[in-house]
């Protein structure tokens, strides 16, 4: 799995001109699955997200997690991160799960964030989505949870 987080004051998706996610002060994590991906990627991903130290203390170093401010969480599927983009002009997504897998993993993530972080919300996955954000920082991370058999 594959996972941009990004510090932000506030966040919102909106689909066919309703607000659907919406947070203040957080993280707002793009997020993409890939073929050998499993529930115990999502897992691993979900608790780096949710422990990665990325907000300042009291001495304006990175010491804090989105779980020591209460920070909100916004989850938006974005399968376009698994691109393979090393050659060409036109990006390859052959490492990218098939939609189904995707959707299972994707809503996997988003039952399990649910169910361990009271402020979440979430972007819809298939769905023509408009996503803004202020990035305060700017603050941007990659994450990747890989199985290390592969």
């Amino acid at each position: 799995m594959i996972c941009v987080i990004q510090r932000v004051t506030q966040a919102k998706v909106t689909v066919d001109g309703i607000d659907i996610g919406i947070i203040g002060p957080g993280i707002m994590a793009l997020l993409a699955v890939e073929k050998a991906d499993t529930p115990k990627q999502a897992d691993r991903l979900l608790e780096r997200i949710l422990n990665y130290r990325i907000f300042a203390d009291a001495d304006d170093k990175m010491n804090l997690s989105l779980r020591d401010i209460g920070g909100g969480l916004l989850l938006v599927p974005q399968f376009t991160l698994a691109a393979d983009t090393d050659s060409g002009n036109r990006p390859s997504f052959a490492s990218a799960a098939p939609p189904e897998l995707g959707r299972e993993l994707f809503e996997y993530a988003r039952q399990r964030a649910a169910a361990i972080y009271p402020h979440c919300q979430f972007g819809r996955f298939g769905a023509d989505m408009q996503v803004s954000l202020v990035n305060d920082g700017p603050v941007t991370f990659t994450l990747r949870c890989q199985d290390k058999a592969r």
